[in-house]
């Protein structure tokens, strides 16, 4: 009985992942994934795209590891980069604009990472979002912004 009754969350936990809506991002709570990055679910980036410590923000390399030598260590824009090497089907993405929330006291502006893909990061169809004219959200990430809110 017990086995009956719990065949649907086995099932479901085995099952592809659902469409509704989830909360990743702070003041995000929508479908879109979040973009490949060294500390997996966090997808913080500084002002130029690069990858930032998701809590400390410094920069990080594309390890995680903090980003000190240039010579040694590689360090890939997330949107424009990474994106890319990650999914061989997104071409030439970018970033597209933008929306800020209060989160924990600060501002982040959560940014789409924009391409011509007819799915996003998480295999659903893609969505318009703040992407310029025939680009579609493939994935998101965020930047703090030193104010505070």
């Amino acid at each position: 009985m017990v086995a009956l009754a719990g065949g649907g969350v086995v099932a479901s936990a085995l099952g592809a992942p659902s469409a509704d809506a989830y909360t990743d991002i702070c003041g995000h709570t929508y479908t879109t994934g979040e973009c490949p990055h060294p500390f997996g679910k966090f997808a913080r980036t500084d002002v130029f795209g690069y990858p930032v410590h998701p809590i400390y923000g410094y920069p990080v390399d594309d390890d995680g590891q903090p980003y000190t030598d240039p010579a040694t260590q590689v360090r890939r824009k997330v949107c424009q980069e990474r994106v890319p090497e990650t999914y061989h089907f997104v071409h030439h993405p970018r970033y597209g604009g933008g929306w800020t929330r209060c989160c924990n006291g600060r501002l982040r502006h959560i940014q789409d990472c924009c391409s011509s893909s007819p799915i996003r990061i998480n295999g659903d169809a893609s969505v318009t979002g703040y992407c310029p004219p025939h680009l579609r959200v493939f994935c998101i990430t965020y930047r703090e912004l030193n104010a505070s809110c």
